[in-house]
C-alpha cells in the first residue's frame, strides 16, 4: 500500500508574524520557513505506519515555490521514500490543492492519504475534507489515533466532548491532529541519503488545474494591543470596579 502525504511550506511556528506596512499580507522577507506542523506529524503517523509492515511506500507532496523543495526534503529525511513538488508562485487556495492532490491520488493510487487538518498560516481546516467530498472518500479529521488494518483504518477524532471512534474503508482519507504523535528529527546520515531520493517536479497545468486565486485578501493588521491590568486592593474594590465597568 502506497501512502500519500502533502506538507505545506509555512513560516516557522516559532516565529512572530509581521504584517507588511501597506496591511496587504504577512512579511515573508528573511523570515524562516518550515514544514508545517500538523503536516509534519501526518508524515511521522506515516513513517510509523510503514515500520510496522502495513505499507510499503510514502510519497511527500507539496504544492507550492521553488523553496518548497527544502520542505519536502526534510519529509524525505524523515523517512518517505520520493517526493513530488507542484511548483507554482501562485497563492494556491485550499480548492485548488485539493484538486491537484485529487489528481496525483488517481495516478498514484494511494491507500492512505495522511494530511494535516490544518495549515498555520491559513488556519483554513479544508483541504482534507474538500479533497474527501471530491473523491467520494471516506475521511477521518482531527485524528487522535490511526490503527490500520488490512481493508479499513480506524480513527480516534477530537471533538468538542472527548473522543470520536470512527472505521473508514481503504482507500481513505485522514487528517492529523496536535496529539496524534511527536515527530521524529531527522538525522544527518538521513538528510544527506534524502539529496539521492527522487523528487519529481510538475506544474498546476500538468494536472488541469487553475490555481488563480479566487478570493482577495483586503486588508491584514495585527491584532490590538492588550490593555494593563490594575491591580485592588481587596474583594470590595474588586467589586466596586467591576460595577463601574458594568461587569458585576
Amino acid at each position: 500500500m502506497k501512502i500519500l502525504v502533502p506538507v505545506k511550506r509555512v513560516i516557522d511556528y516559532n516565529v512572530k508574524p509581521r504584517v507588511k506596512a501597506d496591511g496587504t499580507g504577512v512579511d515573508l522577507a528573511n523570515v524562516k520557513m518550515s514544514m508545517n506542523p500538523f503536516d509534519e506529524i501526518a508524515v511521522e503517523e506515516a513513517i510509523r505506519i510503514k515500520e510496522a509492515g502495513k505499507a510499503e511506500e510514502i510519497i511527500a507532496v507539496s504544492v507550492g515555490p521553488a523553496k518548497a523543495q527544502e520542505t519536502l526534503r526534510t519529509a524525505l529525511a524523515m523517512g518517505a521514500d520520493r517526493a513530488i513538488l507542484v511548483q507554482t508562485d501562485d497563492e494556491v487556495e485550499p480548492l485548488a490543492v485539493a484538486k491537484i492532490l485529487k489528481a496525483i491520488t488517481e495516478e498514484e493510487q494511494p491507500g492512505l492519504i495522511l494530511l494535516g487538518k490544518q495549515a498555520i498560516d491559513d488556519d483554513c481546516n479544508q483541504t482534507g475534507q474538500m479533497l474527501a467530498a471530491m473523491m467520494g472518500r471516506p475521511q477521518g479529521t482531527f485524528a487522535n489515533t490511526v490503527e490500520l488494518d488490512s481493508d479499513s483504518v480506524t480513527v480516534k477524532r477530537e471533538v468538542d466532548g472527548g473522543l470520536e471512534t470512527v472505521k473508514l474503508s481503504l482507500p481513505a482519507i485522514v487528517t492529523t491532529d496536535l496529539r496524534l504523535n511527536e515527530p521524529r528529527y531527522a538525522s544527518l546520515p538521513n538528510i544527506m541519503k534524502a539529496k539521492k531520493k527522487p523528487l519529481d517536479e510538475k506544474t498546476p497545468a500538468d494536472y488541469g488545474v487553475d490555481t488563480t486565486p479566487r478570493l482577495t485578501t483586503t486588508n491584514v493588521s495585527e491584532p490590538p494591543v492588550r490593555q494593563a491590568g490594575e491591580k485592588v486592593a481587596d474583594v470590595d474594590a474588586l467589586v466596586a470596579k467591576l460595577k463601574a465597568l458594568g461587569v458585576a
